[in-house]
């Protein structure tokens, strides 16, 4: 593995606490496919995990509650056909879906008045297109 996968700051997932399994991957690939176990599926037990501060662990448990079982994530790749890449794939996975769990809310947006100028420009370029358009009819030209 290629170093310690960083949710964020200086919080990363602890190699202790992944749990890793292999399996054969399906989908076509000749003799070679039917005797290496490529699939990978990494499990992370996020209920019980002390890496995470309290505050990501609660917030990640509320988003994640749908893809979690007894408070276990679990992340598959299958897409190449190398089970080393297929590990790097699965951990850069899991650390992604971690960090977009564990991030703080978006500030709540405040309502804001528009200037009046700008609302002025607006219906004063808005009637001058429309004389540019009633001066392309042909009445009056008689």
């Amino acid at each position: 593995m290629s170093g310690p996968h960083v949710i964020r700051g200086s919080v990363s997932l602890p190699e202790a606490e992944l749990m890793w399994r292999f399996s054969r991957s399906s989908g076509p690939g000749g003799q070679h496919v039917n005797t290496s176990d490529s699939q990978v599926e990494l499990r992370f037990d996020l209920a019980n995990t002390d890496a995470l501060p309290e505050v990501w662990k609660q917030r990640a448990l509320e988003r994640l509650a749908p893809r979690l079982v007894d408070g276990v994530i679990a992340v598959r790749a299958s897409e190449h056909r190398s089970q080393w890449r297929n590990r790097e794939m699965a951990a850069t996975r899991l650390a992604s879906l971690l960090a977009e769990a564990t991030a703080p809310p978006p500030k709540p947006r405040r309502a804001t008045k528009i200037p009046r100028g700008i609302n002025e420009r607006r219906l004063r370029n808005k009637k001058q297109r429309s004389e540019t358009k009633r001066g392309r009819s042909g009445r009056g030209w008689g």
